[in-house]
């Protein structure tokens, strides 16, 4: 899965998406001018190949949304917790309210999928987690990020749970470093938790892979390692949905060798599809290395990522289902965050 330069696709984001190899796109804030503009590049890229690549982005909300004028503004899940804090029925109800509008908005936009929810613990410690989280408890945060997907299927699009096991209890950013987490495996169970209950009820669709190191269970990122992907996520927990990697070009995979190295690292514990953005250079390097590279199972998973239905734009802000869910968030987002002691 590639990025691509700007808000129109260059000859050669065409050349790079027509390699056997690339399978997906995701978007970015450069590529977004308008949702007309967006619509015309989503329509651009699909008309490449047939049968076309998926294309996604990351829309959690808060500071995690890539679209914002002319896309209803998301806060971020931390207050969903707290709002579940004083009051469970309504931070349910708005849970998949907010998923819907995700992704409701992003499919008449033509997006497939959109990376969220996270559910990672909210440790009160991660640099790059913090207010993405929705809360403490693992219990809280796999009701939430159930409404949320629920609601996101209701919309046509399918949900992809990250990062797993969980990266809530790190300090660093994996943008920037490779973060070690030297809990025992029993402390982690916590973290999985989540991932537990959502599988259990067949709420998600995907998986991300944390890119951190687990000291106490294995000596490899969480991306690279089989030991978490086929035998925790895919044996233990018995998950038969897509797996992804982070980004591999997160300097968090740095020293794991040239990117080709890192590409085959992923695929080889497990991995559909991995991510690298923002290096072409490397990007295309992988996408070399990789041509001949085929997984029937994985192109399976990954054609169930697809977006479902399409409705217009026009049609969808016109609808009263989409004017009560911005009305429901809009009464909600004006209330007083109150918090309580866990």
């Amino acid at each position: 899965m590639l990025d691509v330069e700007g808000l129109r696709l260059t000859a050669a984001d065409r050349a790079i998406l027509r390699e056997p190899a690339v399978g997906g796109v995701i978007l970015f804030s450069r590529n977004y001018q308008s949702p007309t503009q967006l619509a015309d590049l989503v329509a651009e890229i699909r008309s490449v190949r047939s049968p076309p690549v998926l294309i996604a982005v990351d829309h959690e909300g808060g500071r995690v949304q890539r679209f914002r004028d002319g896309f209803t503004r998301i806060p971020p899940m931390r207050q969903l917790g707290h709002h579940w804090d004083t009051d469970r029925d309504a931070a349910l109800d708005v849970a998949r309210s907010i998923g819907w509008l995700i992704g409701a908005e992003l499919r008449a936009s033509g997006i497939d999928l959109c990376f969220a929810p996270c559910v990672d613990l909210d440790w009160g410690v991660s640099e790059v987690i913090g207010d993405r989280a929705f809360h403490r408890k693992p219990d809280v945060v796999a009701e939430l990020a159930g409404e949320f997907c629920r609601g996101l299927r209701d919309a046509g699009m399918a949900a992809v749970a990250k990062h797993f096991p969980g990266h809530g209890a790190v300090v660093a950013d994996s943008h920037e470093k490779l973060p070690v987490d030297r809990r025992e495996f029993g402390d982690i169970l916590d973290d999985m938790r989540p991932y537990d209950s959502l599988f259990g009820r067949r709420l998600v669709a995907a998986v991300m892979m944390a890119h951190v190191v687990y000291a106490e269970a294995d000596r490899l990122p969480a991306g690279f390692s089989r030991w978490w992907i086929r035998d925790r996520l895919r044996k233990e927990l018995g998950f038969d949905g897509a797996v992804f990697c982070d980004d591999l070009s997160m300097k968090a995979t740095a020293g794991y060798g040239p990117m080709p190295k890192r590409a085959r690292l992923a695929l080889e514990a497990g991995c559909d599809m991995v991510p690298i953005c923002n290096d072409r250079a490397s990007a295309t390097a992988a996408v070399r290395a990789l041509e001949d590279y085929s997984d029937p199972p994985s192109l399976v998973r990954l054609a169930r990522l697809h977006g479902t239905g399409t409705r217009l734009r026009e049609t969808l802000l016109a609808s009263d289902e989409w004017q009560q869910a911005v009305d429901k968030l809009d009464r909600w987002s004006s209330r007083p965050v109150l918090t309580l002691d866990a």
